[in-house]
């Protein structure tokens, strides 16, 4: 557009915009607290879960290693093609850090004990977390799923988690990647009591505010639609007060919870995409992180009908990926295999492009996609996750990470 002659000048004068300014203050400093985005810190690729009296979990990488090198070297191949980059990368993966996020399970997995057997596990498992979370080639992350706070176990469950957290500061400082996981979960007032448990337990036990963090397990019809027809799980998230680490999709309770008949329980249903389409628009932009559930079908038995589970698991996992859920659960040690093979997949495919389109985006060139700032954040938050899971280097991306930081929006932790 010419414009000639002088240039108009706005109408628009500095009080009513100060009174405007004013006037949203409070949406705006509401938006900021709720809103926070992205908190920069990694996120595990899966959560383990075994359960408190099979803990055990030192094997699993040795377990995946020759699952791949015994049982179905070829058949895997078959089921599952990736490049040979991607193999050598998950044999590594395997070897120096095969867990993740260990999630010792008191819950469905555990079932009900004697309450001197489960106090005695959770003693031991409090010290048995000490030694693992952080050390060298152990799980970053780590902790305990505990019975619900609802009527029946609410009591049990508390106790569980109060005599591990007592377990685990006797041997040392509360690890950081410590986190818990709620399960059950039918009202927000649930979510609101969690919050008061933390801070009690923080109280008690010596913590300073804000240290105990829990996951919101999404397995029930009400976490979702309340008896008032609002989508629950959104008040969830901010009923927590800045605990909530991460919703996780809970795939069989919430299955069988709407009449699904078991044969057709899956976490591709298409009530899980709902569900899970709810949860992702209830955390985005709060931090809160997303995690799909998992696969009943376990790589057992024959090797063809080994890596047709791992495939099965493996395309699942990628849906899961394309669908914005960078974390699942898994069951069994060759589940590993897949998760890696599918995540590292996803991240080496998609690097030549991310690259090319963040260069462009950069450079103000304009090549076959025209990005927004909104696509440059997601391009650099790809690039990051791969880096974080060990699926890309640094030289790779082109990127040093405080430019990628910086794109990604991501807060300093």
């Amino acid at each position: 557009m010419d414009i000639t002659g002088p240039m108009p000048a706005p109408r628009l004068d500095g009080e009513f915009l100060a009174t405007l300014d004013r006037q949203l203050a409070g949406a705006d400093a509401h938006l900021a607290a709720r809103y926070p985005g992205d908190p920069g810190t990694r996120q595990p690729v899966h959560t383990v879960y075994v359960p408190a009296d099979r803990a055990d979990v030192s094997a699993w990488g040795a377990q995946a290693l020759a699952l791949m090198d015994t049982v179905v070297p070829v058949a895997l191949p078959v089921a599952l093609p990736v490049a040979a980059e991607v193999y050598a990368r998950v044999r590594r993966k395997l070897a120096d850090q095969p867990v993740e996020d260990l999630r010792i399970d008191f819950e469905d997995g555990y079932g009900a004990r004697p309450d001197a057997e489960e106090d005695t596990a959770a003693v031991t498992t409090g010290g048995a977390l000490a030694g693992l979370i952080g050390a060298a080639g152990g799980p970053s992350f780590g902790g305990i799923r505990f019975k619900s706070l609802g009527a029946a176990t609410r009591r049990r469950g508390l106790r569980t988690l109060d005599l591990v957290v007592g377990s685990l500061l006797a041997a040392g400082p509360l690890p950081d990647g410590f986190v818990v996981t709620l399960p059950k979960v039918t009202s927000v007032d649930q979510v609101g009591a969690m919050a008061g448990v933390c801070s009690r337990l923080e109280a008690v036990h010596g913590l300073d505010p804000g240290q105990l963090r829990f996951e919101v397990q999404v397995e029930t019809a009400q976490a979702i639609v309340g008896a008032d027809g609002t989508a629950t799980v959104a008040p969830m998230v901010h009923a927590a007060g800045g605990r909530c680490a991460g919703l996780h999709y809970g795939t069989y309770d919430y299955s069988a919870g709407l009449g699904i008949a078991a044969a057709h329980q899956s976490m591709e249903h298409p009530a899980a995409d709902h569900a899970k389409a709810v949860m992702q628009v209830a955390a985005a932009g709060t931090g809160v992180r997303l995690s799909d559930g998992s696969t009943n079908v376990l790589p057992a038995g024959p090797p063809e009908q080994v890596a047709a589970a791992l495939a099965l698991h493996a395309r699942l996992v990628r849906r899961s990926l394309e669908r914005g859920f960078y974390q699942g659960w898994d069951l069994h040690p060759g589940h590993l295999i897949s998760r890696y093979l599918a995540t590292y997949g996803f991240y080496r495919e998609g690097l030549p492009v991310a690259v090319e389109r963040l260069r462009n985006y950069l450079g103000r060139m304009r090549g076959g996609v025209l990005d927004e700032p909104a696509t440059a954040q997601a391009l650099a938050s790809f690039l990051i996750r791969g880096l974080h899971c060990g699926a890309l280097d640094d030289a790779e991306t082109g990127f040093d990470r405080a430019t990628l930081d910086a794109l990604a929006g991501r807060r300093t932790p």
